[in-house]
């Protein structure tokens, strides 16, 4: 009787490629209607989030503590600085990745992470752990991996050690269990991910991921296949074709093949004790030097995982707000220690860091399934490979520096890079199609929700009313049936007129709704900025909707509503000038400062006060900045809030908001002094809207751009091709 074979269980591998070619099916068959699967592909990052601190620390103390002091000196002194010359070729091989992004005009709408308050950025508190349990409660992974080396270092020369390292054996192997049963969960939760991207991501994005895959991918085999084989042949008696072999072949290809360089380990191992028999003296050093690097080293970040801090650099770049050179000293430093903890602690810790928007690391979780992942295991298999070979010369004493092999791996390299970084230049600057379109987004935004009936006056203003007493002023507005709303030239994103002709912005909204709510029609009414006050008490105007900050000089003369929201103190800069003025410290050393502004007296005085050696000339208009005045002054003091609106406009300009210290403004509407009645009014009102959620709603549209861009659906197959859904 024939004994039939059961098939063959899928690998892990295929099954997570398989998963993610249905997602990116699903998403394209089904469009935005799988959206909600984003939910199940954050849950299945968390969990992969889960055991990462406590593995950290289990294993660290168990691999460093099973070391003899002996050994651990000798790889300590010579492996040690192989380590950190490896990782140093990485951090500079990473940090080439800005230069290489295109030159494409970017803006984008306002964002909550660039004014958000980190306090100084203490490298004391990152880096040492005075309290190790609150590190471990707030993910402060630098702290942690200390903490972790620390400990498993004075393990070393302790005694009666060996039932402690067997129960953190035990509590490493538990955890690996925990992560193995989640990593089987990954063929759902990249289907979950990918059909999400796929349903949702619009084709901007993707151009975007294609230049970081690009670049991603090229440098990754430079690195791979040169610059980390090329150094073992420049200091040891190693021939290329040593180590790029048949040898290293299968390790490298399985590696990829997978995006797994942890189960090919033994095979590394193995191989590089046989590259090395040719070398061997007899004694087995060599092949035990192999033993104790290959396993260890699994323990700290691989040149492949420190490749993944590229991602970070892009995540500031497609968010417009690249980072400038003099941080990347601090980048460096940080993500390395961070990267201990993994790509899905460190990139999301760094992202946080750095104040990048939270959510590219989604992006990051696709780019790392459909490429980035395999690459980063090559890479990481091939750096396995490297550091064993050179730590295992260098313990037995075969490190040679021979300077003609030297001088011409560095040529060879120099040459092989800029070939390469050239050619990628002209492929992403010059091969990809680009096109500026946020200012278009921007002028062809309309109003949200329904107007109320309208009228414009931008011409002639309407006639001033008889002097009314005190409790009329509402009772005014009902007898006349309209509302008189004053608005400013230039108030973006508060008041403007958008491509068609049409006047909209934030307040032209809440105009509307404030209308629409009273059951009157509404009078939009011109004014200019320094007649605001006499407007106001002729009666001409009821009320001034234009992005207005609560200025304690002009309450005086006005009475203003409750505050609806809150803009914050920015400088409005040339691009390449954002970092500079980033900073409180860095703008009062400036010499000679020109400073733009609005007629403020209350703020003008503050600033004069602040920075004493700053020229203020007085503006009439934010415009004024961008043309008339163009290069002439340094930066323009306003909001950020408002700044984003016009950088759209301008996208050679940035908003740069100077911490540590954060200044916020409430904004209201002035109101006559005398109005008691329509005050209260006005202020029940905001209540209403501020709880009903409508303030919260038009602040995402107008300030934060959401759903700024009026599209048809995402194409999918259910909707344009079978046409089951409308």
């Amino acid at each position: 009787m024939a004994v039939l074979k059961r098939p063959a269980r899928m690998s892990l591998s295929a099954r997570v490629l398989l998963g993610l070619g249905l997602g990116i099916g699903t998403g394209l068959f089904f469009g935005e209607s799988v959206g909600f699967l984003q939910t199940a592909g954050e849950a299945f990052i968390q969990l992969l989030q889960m055991t990462v601190l406590p593995y950290i620390v289990a294993s660290l103390l168990t691999a460093l503590g099973r070391l003899s002091l002996a050994r651990a000196a000798v790889l300590a002194k010579r492996c040690g600085l192989l380590l950190l010359l490896l990782w140093g070729i990485a951090l500079g091989m990473v940090l080439t990745f800005p230069a290489l992004f295109p030159h494409w005009e970017s803006a984008s709408f306002f964002s909550t992470s660039i004014v958000r308050e980190t306090g100084h950025f203490d490298f004391l508190k990152l880096y040492i752990p005075a309290n190790p349990f609150f590190s471990l409660a707030n993910s402060i992974v630098p702290a942690v991996v200390l903490f972790s080396i620390a400990l498993g270092v004075a393990l070393i020369g302790v005694q009666n050690k060996e039932g402690l390292l067997r129960g953190l054996a035990a509590l490493t192997d538990a955890l690996v269990r925990v992560t193995g049963f989640v990593v089987g969960l990954a063929p759902i939760g990249v289907f979950a991910i990918a059909a999400s991207a796929a349903g949702t991501m619009d084709v901007q994005q993707f151009r975007n991921l294609q230049v970081y895959m690009i670049i991603y991918m090229a440098l990754a085999l430079v690195m791979a296949f040169w610059v980390l084989p090329g150094l073992v042949t420049a200091l040891t008696p190693l021939r290329y074709r040593d180590v790029i072999g048949p040898v290293s072949r299968d390790a490298l290809i399985t590696a990829f093949a997978t995006g797994n360089v942890f189960i090919v380990l033994p095979i590394l191992g193995e191989g590089c004790k046989r590259m090395l028999e040719p070398l061997d003296r007899g004694d087995g050093e060599l092949a035990s030097a192999v033993d104790v690097i290959v396993p260890t080293s699994y323990s700290f970040p691989s040149v492949g995982t420190v490749f993944s801090l590229s991602f970070v650099l892009f995540a500031a770049w497609i968010s417009g707000s690249p980072l400038s050179v003099t941080q990347y000293p601090a980048f460096a430093v940080t993500g390395l220690f961070s990267m201990f903890g993994g790509v899905n602690v460190a990139i999301p810790f760094m992202l946080d860091l750095l104040r990048i928007p939270a959510d590219t690391f989604q992006l990051f979780v696709v780019v790392s399934q459909v490429a980035v992942v395999r690459f980063e295991s090559l890479l990481s298999a091939m750096y396995t490979i490297s550091l064993a070979l050179l730590g295992a010369s260098a313990v037995a004493g075969l490190i040679e520096i021979r300077w003609r092999r030297l001088f011409r791996y560095l040529v060879i390299t120099a040459a092989s890079l800029l070939a390469v970084m050239g050619a990628l230049y002209l492929v992403l600057n010059y091969g990809l199609k680009h096109e500026y379109e946020q200012y278009r987004i921007f002028i062809e935004m309309g109003l949200l929700k329904e107007p109320a009936p309208s009228k414009i006056h931008d011409s002639a203003l309407p006639p001033p009313e008889a002097p009314t007493p005190e409790q009329a002023r509402l009772d005014r507005i009902f007898e006349r049936g309209s509302l008189r709303v004053g608005y400013v030239k230039d108030a973006l994103p508060f008041a403007f007129q958008n491509q068609s002709g049409h006047l909209v912005g934030f307040d032209i909204e809440m105009a509307n709704q404030l209308a629409r709510d009273m059951n009157v029609t509404l009078e939009l009414v011109l004014v200019k900025r320094n007649e605001i006050v006499k407007r106001l008490n002729t009666g001409q105007i009821d009320i001034l909707m234009s992005g207005v900050p609560i200025v304690i000089s002009r309450a005086r003369d006005v009475a203003f509503s409750r505050p609806y929201m809150e803009q914050t103190l920015a400088f409005i800069v040339e691009d390449y000038r954002k970092e500079a003025f980033s900073n409180w410290e860095t703008i009062r050393k400036m010499p000679s400062l020109k400073l733009g502004m609005m007629g403020m007296p209350y703020f003008t005085s503050r600033v004069r006060h602040a920075l004493p050696q700053a020229k203020i000339e007085i503006l009439d208009s934010p415009r004024e900045f961008f043309t008339r005045r163009k290069g002439q002054l340094d930066a323009f003091l306003y909001w950020a809030e408002a700044g984003s609106a016009w950088s759209l406009i301008y996208p050679d300009y940035s908003v740069a908001v100077p911490h540590p210290l954060v200044i916020r403004t409430p904004m209201a509407y002035p109101m006559p002094r005398e109005a008691h009645d329509l005050v209260r009014y006005v202020n029940d009102w905001i209540a209403v809207k501020k709880a009903d959620k409508t303030v919260e709603e038009l602040y995402n549209y107008w300030i934060l751009g959401k759903e700024a861009v009026k599209t048809e659906p995402r194409w999918s197959v259910v909707r344009n091709v079978l046409h089951w859904v409308h």
